[in-house]
């Protein structure tokens, strides 16, 4: 049996956190049914104005979307978090206030180091989660954090086995110090140096057994993907879905040049049709929506290194907002995965899912 997680005073009856997925995979159906099945549901802020003013047909901006998802995702009880990405600049402080204001327990911040998390707003009752990909992240973190008079309350490992934005250099991907299994126990020493919080260990967990061991190493939790992302709660596309299903092992990559305008590897699935245009130079250089846009010399959010050119970045906002079943200009899907993807073969329930993951039932 797993042991729940307890998390700034809140328990997650199962120590399983699911992954924010984005653009548009993770929102609240999937959220809620992890949730309601006694994981962690997670709830990805990215665009989320765009995907909830078209799917409610009333304008809104990313606090008034972030606020009705988190609503929504709420409604069935349970351990309800969100993900945001530090590289969404224009819309992290919105996006943070918003996750605090609406009450969600968890806010689970990478994509960057989220250095002045704790600065934006007090959280009350929200527990402030970092992601890290080493001990060292996470000690620049926490020292940072102390001059604002706090500390983690869980922090995230992701390993280079996850899907999305790596915070690994291409070449240290494959490399045995850098998986998860060798990063964890350094990362757990950081932790108990500054107060001894927990440590979610993710990338790579897809099975039972798999959490078992990642939980004898000394993880507190563990958080998936992959696994959640074909099941019928996802708000993937149904195209989206099926290529998890028909990919091989062959079939998943990291992209780098050209890669996601962030500039960190990113694990996709080499078929998607975006990254394929990107591959073939097919695509003029053009930032679509300004999701991943950073300030210019004059304090404007109008910089976006897929706007200057097409031999090292692509705009990744529009592949991902096509994938989640938005109808965007120059739509091309593009397929985010971890790198155990391959062996999802079928679309499951959620419960389904989490029976399998806390060792109730065992996969068909």
């Amino acid at each position: 049996m797993l042991s729940p997680l307890l998390i700034k005073g809140k328990t997650s009856p199962l120590p399983i956190i699911q992954g924010g997925m984005g653009i548009g995979v993770s929102l609240h159906p999937l959220a809620s049914a992890v949730a309601r099945e006694g994981g962690c549901g997670v709830i990805s802020s990215a665009a989320l104005d765009r995907i909830v003013t078209r799917r409610t047909g009333k304008k809104h901006t990313i606090y008034s979307a972030l606020r009705e998802e988190v609503a929504l995702a709420r409604n069935n009880g349970g351990f309800i978090g969100v993900n945001i990405m530090v590289a969404l600049a224009r819309d992290y402080r919105d996006s943070i206030r918003a996750a605090i204001d609406e009450g969600a327990d968890a806010i689970i911040s990478g994509g960057g180091l989220p250095m002045d998390l704790p600065a934006v707003q007090p959280p009350g009752d929200t527990a402030l989660i970092p992601i890290v990909s080493s001990s060292r992240a996470l000690e620049v973190i926490c020292r940072k954090w102390e001059r604002h008079r706090y500390r983690p309350d869980a922090a995230v490992l992701e390993g280079p086995l996850a899907g999305g934005h790596l915070g690994f250099k291409p070449e240290q991907i494959d490399a045995e110090e850098y998986q998860l299994e060798r990063l964890l126990p350094q990362v757990k020493d950081v932790a108990k140096k500054y107060g001894d919080f927990p440590i979610i260990a993710a990338g790579g967990i897809f099975t039972h057994e798999d959490i078992l061991q990642i939980l004898k190493l000394g993880a507190d939790g563990v958080q998936l993907g992959t696994r959640f992302l074909a099941t019928e709660e996802s708000s993937a596309s149904n195209t989206y879905k099926q290529a998890v299903i028909n990919a091989s092992r062959e079939d998943i990559v990291v992209a780098h040049r050209p890669g996601s305008p962030c500039g960190l590897p990113f694990r996709v699935i080499r078929h998607s049709p975006m990254f394929q245009t990107a591959l073939n130079r097919g695509r003029q250089p053009k930032c679509n929506f300004g999701y991943l846009l950073h300030k210019d010399a004059e304090g404007r959010y109008t910089v976006c290194p897929a706007r200057e050119s097409n031999e090292d970045h692509f705009c990744i906002c529009s592949g991902l907002l096509q994938s989640c079943g938005l109808d965007v200009e120059d739509g091309e899907e593009l397929y985010t995965v971890g790198s155990n993807a391959y062996r999802v073969d079928r679309i499951l329930s959620v419960k389904e899912v989490m029976s399998e993951l806390s060792g109730k039932t065992t996969p068909a």
